[in-house]
Formats: structure tokens, sequence, C-alpha cells
């Protein structure tokens, strides 16, 4: 499990999930884009709740080791979807360019 700080209050997640929603935040910052993102999150009465996070530039974001907080929270499809996007981030691809007609033939 991995406790998040952010803006003055601790989280508690999943480790992988904490790795995702940093690498993102990093992707976003690097690129001046922000987005909320929700993740899964341990109340201190050990239910589960969905918590939303501004990240981007600005965000200051860290997270650390939280030893004997519970099994750990997982979401695979959260964890690669925030991969995902921050691979978008990293490296965009755009569109194939169409060509019109009579240029189209000059690169064949």
């Amino acid at each position: 499990m991995q406790k998040i700080i952010y803006a003055g209050d601790e989280y508690l997640t999943g480790d992988d999930i904490a790795s995702a929603l940093l690498a993102y935040s990093r992707a976003l910052g690097e690129d001046d884009r922000a987005e909320i993102v929700e993740i899964p999150v341990r109340e201190r009465d050990g239910a589960i709740v969905k918590a939303k996070f501004l990240i981007g530039p600005a965000s200051q974001i860290v997270s650390k080791a939280a030893d004997g907080a519970g099994p750990e929270i997982e979401d695979r499809e959260l964890v690669e979807r925030l991969l995902k996007r921050t691979r978008g981030v990293e490296s965009p691809t755009a569109a194939p360019l169409e060509l019109p007609g009579d240029l189209a033939h000059d690169f064949d």
C-alpha cells in the first residue's frame, strides 16, 4: 500500500495505482496540462471510496509506503488506463494524413 500526500491530506491506495497516478501527473505537468483523476482510496474505517485528484503542472504529490494499512487496493483497469494516458501524453500519435489525390501519387 502507498500513502499519497496531496493538498495536506493523506490517502491510502495500492502501489500500482499510486505509481500510475504519479507517472500521469508528471507527464501532464511536463505537457503543461491538468486533469481530474479518480482513484480508489481506503478510509480510516476500512471502507474503499473514490477520491478525485486534480493533477498537472501545479500538483505536489508525494507517495510513500504505508505498512500495515490493510489489504492491497487493486484496480488493473484503472492502472492500465492511466498508463495508456501517460504514454499518450509522452508520445502522442496523430491520425494518418490524407493527401489530395494529385499529391498522393508523389508518395507512392
